[in-house]
């Protein structure tokens, strides 16, 4: 009996901790709008992107499209899903296969890069280069929204998304 209890009391004091930080980061975000909000893609390198694409449209189902006219064109898909807090808003996340040889995760040496989408590309940008993270100066404005890049402190670089809102 005595377990039981200690096990009940336990849990709940673990419930009001985690409680507690995340009301604290919750409280701490809402007054800086320089932060991830979920994954805007993976990307990742192949020696034959057309190749892996038809394998994974074989064995997992996963539809891919060339981005691009030319053999070395990346090849992508995209998974949507809906805004947790508003679920008329359709969002997406991309899954896309470059070349070995791309260029676009330069100067990172990792086969992968991984998309970020942010509440704030120019908050999140000044935000890491005050802490001093390589930050790229490049950014690109699209029709769906503008795109940042920076390193992580191992060299790994990543890809920062402000989705545009309708």
């Amino acid at each position: 009996m005595r377990t039981g209890v200690w096990v009940f009391f336990a849990m709940a004091f673990s419930f009001a901790v985690g409680m507690a930080i995340e009301a604290a980061r919750a409280s701490a975000a809402g007054n800086d709008d320089a932060r991830v909000t979920g994954i805007g893609g993976v990307f990742f390198k192949a020696r034959d992107p057309r190749k892996l694409a038809d394998w994974y449209r074989q064995h997992l189902g996963i539809g891919f499209q060339a981005a691009g006219n030319s053999d070395a064109a990346p090849m992508y898909s995209s998974f949507e899903w809906r805004e947790k807090d508003d679920p008329k808003q359709l969002g997406s996340t991309a899954y896309s296969i470059f070349p070995q040889n791309t260029k676009y995760f330069d100067p990172s040496q990792a086969p992968f890069m991984i998309n970020y989408r942010v509440t704030n590309l120019d908050r999140v940008l000044a935000k890491l280069k005050a802490d001093g993270a390589t930050v790229d100066p490049k950014v690109e404005d699209e029709p769906y929204g503008k795109f940042g890049w920076a390193m992580d402190p191992e060299g790994n670089r990543f890809e920062l998304w402000e989705p545009k809102t309708p």
